[in-house]
């Protein structure tokens, strides 16, 4: 395992390019945006595919997001023993079809973890996240706090003035909060 626990990126923006370049050029220093469309059939349709093809080549590896931004293909995996470049290396070479169509980021987690599921929020009950929804729920789109509650429909987060319940379609985006 790699000592930077924080973040393993084999990534196509830098030099490990997997697929065609996105317009001919290369972009560096970005930061992937965790982006939750729960509702959105494409991307779920799209990581179904990546779980398919990686169920055998990779049956440990767990497919924590998968998101589309222009030309390029994000992954971002976890495995029980953790991530490693070699990891990321056999992931990226197991989805050899997916790299005909897109050019293909494979990443950890990182400490601002996506949480993209149900059991995702389950598992990090008593950490914090920040949820944003795409719609104002009493007057704001982001929150910040405690996950005290998961079920199939919901996640509930104590945050600085009270107890909010927001349904996973609601959600935009949600990740842990790094050190808290």
């Amino acid at each position: 395992m790699l000592n930077d626990p924080s973040r393993v990126v084999l990534s196509s923006s830098h030099s490990f390019r997997v697929g065609p370049p996105p317009g001919g050029s290369s972009e560096s220093g970005r930061s992937p945006t965790f982006f939750v469309d729960m509702t959105h059939p494409p991307q779920q349709h799209l990581q179904a595919d990546v779980e398919a093809q990686l169920a055998s080549a990779e049956p440990d590896v767990e497919v924590l997001l998968a998101e589309v931004s222009g030309e390029t293909l994000r992954l971002f995996i976890d495995h029980p023993e953790g991530v490693t470049l070699d990891l990321c290396e056999r992931v990226t070479h197991a989805l050899a079809p997916l790299r005909e169509r897109f050019a293909l980021e494979v990443s950890s987690p990182g400490t601002d973890r996506p949480l993209t599921k149900p059991a995702h929020f389950h598992r990090f009950l008593g950490r914090h996240a920040r949820i944003r929804t795409r719609e104002p729920r009493d007057g704001r789109t982001s929150f910040t706090g405690e996950l005290v509650g998961a079920t199939e429909e919901e996640v509930t987060l104590a945050v600085d003035d009270g107890v909010v319940a927001i349904p996973y379609g609601a959600i935009a985006r949600s990740n842990l909060v790094p050190g808290e």
